[in-house]
């Protein structure tokens, strides 16, 4: 039992290490997303402004 035990608590373990992980990339993106726009924001914003007078 103690041996069954044992494995099912080292699979939940590895389990949580991977959501851990794949939080850690999603928060990565989203802060060289939010870095992107607060530099690029203007010109993207001039850009769709030229789109939509020529339109």
């Amino acid at each position: 039992m103690s041996f069954l035990s044992g494995l099912i608590s080292s699979f939940k373990k590895e389990e949580g290490q991977g959501l851990a992980e794949y939080a850690l990339i999603l928060a990565l993106i989203a802060i060289v997303a939010i870095i992107a726009l607060i530099f690029l924001g203007n010109q993207v914003s001039q850009i769709l402004s030229n789109v939509g007078n020529s339109v």
